[in-house]
């Protein structure tokens, strides 16, 4: 008899514009893959169908004798985990007081974790990628916004109601830029949009970058990757730009850390793909903002999973329990 472990998964990975299903084993290997996008779909009822469609197709091409533990669904925004309970997401209209476990579990007729999508990377990360080495770790995505996920003695905290780890919404300026979530955000100064913005600003003025002509002379078409590619070659004001992006994030890192004194803050999402131009000068801010007992054993590392953390994570709320 085999002791490889056959059950497996569905983790779907719910985003503003398209909704990532897999079939994940044990091992956090995806065996099959589906989706749709987010806009053909309509209100949750046109989600729900278009889910139970695509699961039950994974499903039935999955090998006979290998038993599906459950699924796990990641989405944007905030979500009562014990009761599988979506009290609104963000970008996404309709989606208010949904409850989403027992609307797909009566479906699909298995049981069925609902969290938030950072929550979910997290999960993922500990599990099968560069958390899995930590007791305690932050996990920190970073792309349309700042989103935070915690682990603490080995177990995700979610907060009295789930809804904690909102580390984007922590405070950087007392002065600072409002929005719904409050007054300095450090998100509203290191999203997307916000580090394109800046970027424009500069170049505005009629600072020499080599920024616009790898945009093809299109201010619409910079984007975070456009600039930190102009930042690996040297460009000074990509340089400038990712070094605000890298100060920001350490301010509210060494709070955190000061906080909570994990041993890693694991750093994934699209901006985190600028890598060394990211990276190198976030290690050096955060050092400038904490002593030195709590910086030398303080690792940053980027996350492994990509950008197949959304349902890798979700199922692993099923796997690992």
């Amino acid at each position: 008899m085999s002791g490889r472990d056959e059950r497996f998964a569905m983790g779907v990975d719910f985003g503003a514009t398209g909704v990532k299903l897999a079939r994940v084993g044990a091992d956090g290997g995806i065996a099959a893959r589906g989706g749709f996008a987010t806009a053909d779909v309509v209100g949750v009822e046109g989600w729900l169908d278009a889910v139970e469609r695509e699961a039950g197709r994974l499903l039935a091409e999955a090998p006979s004798g290998a038993g599906c533990a459950g699924i796990g669904v990641g989405v944007p925004g905030f979500v009562d985990y014990a009761n599988g309970f979506v009290h609104d997401l963000a970008n996404v209209t309709g989606w208010t007081a949904v409850p989403l476990a027992e609307s797909l579990g009566e479906r699909l007729k298995m049981p069925v974790k609902v969290d938030n999508d950072v929550n979910v990377m997290a999960a993922g990360e500990c599990a099968f990628g560069a958390g899995s080495a930590f007791q305690h770790a932050v996990f920190l995505t970073l792309g349309t916004g700042v989103g935070g996920g915690l682990l603490l003695n080995g177990q995700l905290y979610r907060g009295a109601f789930s809804m904690g780890g909102e580390i984007g919404h922590m405070s950087i300026d007392m002065n600072g830029v409002v929005s719904a979530m409050g007054r300095g955000g450090v998100e509203q100064y290191v999203g997307n949009r916000q580090i394109v913005e800046r970027t424009l600003r500069e170049l505005e003025t009629g600072r020499a970058s080599s920024i616009l002509e790898r945009a093809g002379g299109r201010p619409e078409a910079v984007t975070p990757k456009v600039i930190s590619e102009a930042a690996a070659e040297g460009d000074e004001l990509a340089l400038e730009i990712f070094d605000f992006v890298a100060d920001c994030l350490a301010t509210v890192m060494a709070s955190v850390a000061y906080l909570l004194q994990p041993q890693a803050f694991i750093i994934g999402g699209g901006v985190a793909g600028a890598g060394a131009v990211l990276f190198e000068p976030l290690r050096r801010h955060v050092d400038e903002r904490l002593n030195r007992h709590f910086a030398e054993r303080l690792e940053i590392l980027p996350a492994k999973l990509g950008n197949d953390a959304g349902v890798i994570g979700a199922a692993s709320l099923v796997l690992k329990g």
